[in-house]
Order: structure tokens, then sequence, then C-alpha cells
């Protein structure tokens, strides 16, 4: 006969199991989104867009299964702590998988030109945020507490990739006025991405109240 723990521990473990695929499919998203965008191919882009509702739909799923959790089975401490805090990563990868589309929206808006320039830093500065999203989902699979503080590095790297996209751009804008509406498009893709790796150090975050019980500001 199954205990009232072993049941809990597995309901806990199926919340895990779908916030891991969560993950994945949002970074898949984010990397769309940046070849779309890279590319400037606008059927990747609605792919992203369509699959936003997946996302979504997994959300509520989590939310409902984290709900139930708290209702039949009362935990309390660490229990708690690992329930609220699957609610807000879940959280978390929806308001990415969002952005995500935000930056397919870039792509559709850019449809029918041609990019100044090849892009390269948003490209990379995806790169690095999609590693964010593993690494803090692995993170929180395994507790790790230090690979959840690596957010914060991570986090200043991507800050300051953008800041130099944001120079470069303001540097760009008065020589090349006739493409200032593409270079504020772009401005806007980079913010985007800036803010997943902020969506992916709060992750980081949870995971460390998970296994403190304190709250840690990692993003600084």
């Amino acid at each position: 006969m199954i205990s009232n723990r072993q049941h809990f521990d597995a309901q806990l473990r199926d919340v895990k199991q779908n916030l891991t695929k969560m993950g994945v499919l949002v970074e898949e998203s984010l990397a769309k989104a940046t070849q779309s965008l890279k590319e400037l191919q606008v059927p990747l882009a609605l792919e992203v867009i369509a699959d936003d509702r997946l996302v979504n739909k997994m959300e509520q799923e989590i939310d409902s299964q984290c709900a139930t959790l708290i209702a039949t089975q009362q935990p309390v401490a660490t229990d708690l702590r690992k329930i609220i805090s699957a609610i807000r990563i879940a959280s978390d990868l929806e308001r990415i998988g969002d952005l995500a589309v935000d930056i397919a929206k870039v792509t559709k808006r850019l449809d029918g030109e041609t990019l100044v320039k090849p892009l390269v830093d948003i490209p990379n500065m995806a790169r690095i945020a999609q590693q964010m999203i593993r690494d803090s989902i692995r993170a929180y699979i395994d507790e790790d507490i230090r690979l959840a503080k690596k957010m914060c590095e991570d986090d200043h790297q991507v800050d300051k990739m953008y800041k130099h996209i944001v120079g470069e751009i303001l540097e760009a804008v008065p020589k090349q006025a006739a493409h200032a509406q593409q270079f504020m498009q772009l401005l806007f893709a980079g913010r985007y991405i800036e803010r997943i790796a902020d969506h992916a150090t709060n992750i980081g975050e949870s995971v460390v109240y998970i296994a403190t019980g304190v709250r840690e500001d990692l993003n600084q």
C-alpha cells in the first residue's frame, strides 16, 4: 500500500517532469525565434507564436497540480516551499515563452526587409540565455545551489552584451537614419532576451529558496 508520503513524492515528481518539459519547450521557442529573426523567416516566427498556446496550457496544468497538492496534502516547511517555487518557476517559464513570441513578432514586423548587417550579438545573447534556461531547470531538478547562483554571473554577461548592442545601435541610427525603424526593432529584440535572462535568474532564486528558505536577489 502506498503511503501518503510516497503519494506526495510521486505527485511532486510529476510536477518536476512537467516543469522540465516546459523548460525544454520555451528554450526551443527562444532558439526558433532567434533563428527566425537572424534569417527573417516569418513561417518559423509563426511557429513560435502558435507554440505559445502549449506553453500557456502547461503552466495551467502545473498550477492545477500544485493547487491539488496544497489542498490534499497540506504541506509545510520544505514541501510547501517546493510547491510554491514550482508555481513561480512555471510563471517564469511562461513569461519566457511570451518573450520568445515578442521576438518572433519582431521578425514579422521586419518581413520584406533586408537586415542592415548580419546579426551576431543578438544570437550570441540568445545562446547564453538558452543555456541559462537549461541550467536553471537542471539546478531545480538537482536542487543545486551552486548552479542556481551561477545565473547571477551569466545574467551580468547578458546585461553587458545588451548594453553593447544599445551603444552600437545608438551610434548607427544617425548614420543610417533610413533604417531607424529596423534598428528600433532589433533593440526591442535585445531587450526581450535580456528579460529572458532575468526570468532564468528568477528560477535560480527559487532554487535557493527551496534549499535554504531564504529569498536571495540574484538579479543585482
